[in-house]
């Protein structure tokens, strides 16, 4: 908010109320004195400006005295509305949160892809309103008895979190019909139980039933250890399913993002017709400080990063996350236009 104080009386009246600006009628005794004169006449001078209304506790209250010709405006600081800012995990630089936002959570200065949940994801890949979920009475169970597992799936529904590290259902990217599942990392690290390895399964298997492809957005850190053996059963699992997909002629895409690791990585999402990945993503069997444990020796700066495995010829295509969207339509239009004549 502005204040403007009229310092001449030239019809005694303030021109900041032309402009909407909260203002006080000068003072004849003191608004003929120069700017100029002894600090004790200025400060006569200022007399008048401690009756302009009050700022409010919630503004900065520091002003700051602005000379514009005839006129004295004071400008106050506005405070930072709280969230208004944020820092690249990467770079460092500081960042409007509504334009990091717009630019669908990608660093504009170093191009850095910060994380999504699941639910952003699906909002920025799939034509708006055409998601539909599915498979959601499938929850996680503490079948072995791991301590604090059952805590940790109650902590987590009550923070109002969905069934598990993966969504699906269906959607339409640029008016293609695709069964879709997308992992969230933000849920026990994407890790794949039983409930995320159904739900794979089901998606795959929802495209075989539905002749619609199959897309499945990957990030995990591996199976999920406190469901033991039943989570790398999921493995097996996965697989099969992707290998039914192939016997239908259902065309599968996956797309890694940071992180696709370890059990994962070594079971549906690398076995897909065509692997995407986003810029920079972590992708690797184990990790680099287990690799250095075992003896393994230096390795290059970009080891297990997307652009490493591209150039060894795991990857297809890195895909900025902007350019995602349309590269889908493309895929699932060509790949699965046998399917719709088929329909």
């Amino acid at each position: 908010m502005l204040y403007a104080v009229r310092m001449v009386p030239d019809n005694n009246v303030c021109l900041g109320a032309k402009f909407g600006f909260p203002t006080r009628a000068p003072n004849p005794a003191t608004s003929h004195r120069p700017s100029w004169q002894s600090q004790q006449k200025r400060s006569d001078n200022r007399s008048h400006v401690d009756n302009v209304p009050r700022i409010g506790k919630n503004v900065h209250s520091n002003l700051r005295n602005v000379r514009r010709g005839t006129f004295i405006v004071l400008a106050t600081k506005p405070a930072a509305t709280e969230g208004a800012f944020l820092q690249c995990s990467n770079c460092k630089k500081i960042l409007f949160t509504a334009e990091f936002e717009e630019n669908l959570r990608v660093c504009p200065y170093c191009g850095h892809h910060h994380r999504l949940t699941a639910r952003q994801r699906i909002d920025f890949t799939v034509d708006p309103g055409s998601f539909t979920e599915l498979d959601t009475e499938l929850l996680s169970l503490d079948t072995l008895g791991f301590e604090g597992y059952q805590a940790k799936l109650d902590s987590l529904r009550g923070q109002g979190q969905h069934g598990d590290s993966m969504i699906s259902g269906t959607a339409a990217i640029e008016g293609n019909p695709v069964s879709i599942a997308v992992a969230d990392f933000a849920y026990i690290g994407g890790s794949m139980g039983s409930v995320a390895g159904e739900k794979v399964t089901r998606t795959i298997e929802r495209g075989i039933q539905e002749k619609m492809p199959a897309v499945i957005f990957c990030a995990s850190g591996g199976a999920r250890m406190q469901e033991g053996l039943l989570s790398l059963m999921q493995m097996a699992k996965t697989t099969a399913a992707v290998a039914q997909a192939n016997t239908a002629g259902v065309p599968y895409i996956a797309v890694f993002t940071d992180p696709t690791m370890a059990g994962v990585l070594a079971s549906y999402a690398s076995i897909a017709d065509v692997i995407l990945a986003e810029p920079k993503a972590l992708v690797g069997f184990a990790g680099l400080r287990v690799s250095k444990q075992a003896g393994v020796g230096k390795v290059p700066d970009d080891f297990q990063q997307a652009e490493f495995v591209f150039k060894h010829g795991m990857l297809d295509r890195i895909v900025n996350r902007k350019e995602m969207r349309a590269t889908l339509g493309d895929l699932v239009r060509i790949l699965g236009s046998h399917l719709r004549e088929a329909n």
